[in-house]
């Protein structure tokens, strides 16, 4: 009598061997349509990151360049007889974007000279770039436009220090701020709208007003 149980086991082998393949081609098709899935959502982030990344360029290019026209009209208007201007150099470090402010002075024989403010011009300089700074920030992330400075103007030349005032008070009319200044410079309380002096009365401290332009 034939014995047909090796047949059976190797037909068995066999379609469990078929079984296999199908599955494996089956789970072949599956990830094939995976890969390309995953290959189309990454060229889609792809996109997507290039956009977003051409958005923040141009809001940075933007405010760079509302930074260098601010600080340049602030520089000229106070320091009238010098040719002073600002530009921006924007670097990428780790991922971060980098901002350096260059004040360049032009002489009027040709020459320049140009470097970070606070290494390279005096303090009276770094001063009203500051200032316009602050403003700047404020005003990029919808702030109430109020700054407080207390004795914040030490470093003037008398000779600037109108300029100075002239210039806070062209910009709280110009943009709708609001300054609130403490000084003992005399030049800086009469560039306000309103001025109050702080004079002590029955051993209190009590403001009078000096001025109104209202």
């Amino acid at each position: 009598m034939y014995d047909a149980s090796p047949l059976t086991q190797l037909r068995s082998r066999l379609d469990r061997a078929i079984g296999q393949r199908d599955s494996l081609k089956a789970r072949l098709s599956t990830v094939t349509v995976d890969i390309i899935q995953l290959e189309a959502d990454e060229e889609t982030l792809g996109l997507v990151a290039e956009m977003f990344r051409q958005m923040i360029d141009q809001e940075v290019t933007l405010g760079v360049q509302a930074v260098e026209r601010l600080q340049t009209e602030g520089l000229q208007a106070v320091f009238n007889d010098q040719d002073l201007s600002v530009k921006a150099q924007v670097e990428t470090s780790r991922g971060k974007v980098v901002v350096d402010l260059i004040t360049k002075q032009r002489y009027p024989d040709g020459m320049e000279v140009e470097g970070l403010s606070s290494d390279s011009f005096g303090g009276s300089v770094a001063t009203v770039q500051s200032v316009l700074l602050r403003l700047i920030i404020i005003l990029r992330r919808g702030l109430y436009p109020f700054i407080g400075l207390d004795e914040a103007l030490p470093a003037f030349d008398d000779n600037y220090i109108a300029n100075m005032g002239q210039f806070l008070s062209a910009l709280c009319s110009r943009l709708g701020l609001d300054i609130l200044l403490v000084t003992h410079n005399p030049e800086l309380v009469g560039a306000a709208d309103r001025a109050y002096r702080i004079v002590k009365k029955d051993g209190a401290a009590k403001f009078e007003l000096l001025r109104s332009t209202s």
